[in-house]
């Protein structure tokens, strides 16, 4: 049996919508109330949250955005890269990993908002990472990216971005 199908039979990994595995692990019982979060968020959300995510060769996590901030956590396998576009049009790429480079972490913050995708890193097999949202992550504060959209307002990114959504 391969890793990837170890991975996702001992840790009951699913198909997740944007791409990849993933399983939800923890959802803190402590609840924000809807109005003590921002306005955009639709009502009460969890503290925290918590999933394993897998990606293998050549799959990807299409670009998306959620209101929280997303702290990922490396765990096994090859390097990860995570594409960010920020609100001022800035293009970002990070590694998230276990090796020596200076420009490789273990953990990674994707703020509230950023557009991002993510991919295992070229030559890499597979990427067993997790992410860690807060406030809580729920789907209505997820947003898929449109391809023709995002690439309109990305113009220098467009390549990446149509070749990392799934959506038109």
């Amino acid at each position: 049996m391969s890793a990837v199908n170890t991975l996702i039979e001992k840790y009951q990994l699913a198909p997740h919508p944007e791409g990849g595995y993933y399983r939800s692990t923890y959802r803190a019982p402590l609840v924000l109330s809807g109005s003590s979060l921002p306005s955009t968020f639709s009502g009460d959300r969890p503290v925290s949250t918590a999933i394993y995510f897998l990606l293998q060769a050549g799959d990807f996590s299409a670009f998306h955005r959620i209101k929280s901030d997303e702290c990922w956590h490396f765990y096994k396998g090859d390097p990860l890269w995570i594409h960010c576009l920020d609100s001022e049009g800035r293009y970002q790429r990070h590694t998230l990993g276990a090796t020596n480079e200076s420009d490789t972490h273990y953990q990674l913050v994707v703020p509230a908002g950023t557009w991002f995708a993510s991919e295992p890193a070229a030559g890499a097999a597979y990427s067993f990472v997790g992410c860690t949202v807060s406030p809580g992550f729920d789907f209505a504060d997820f947003e898929m990216a449109s391809a023709a959209r995002l690439a309109n307002a990305y113009p220098a990114c467009q390549d990446l971005i149509r070749s990392r959504c799934r959506l038109p």
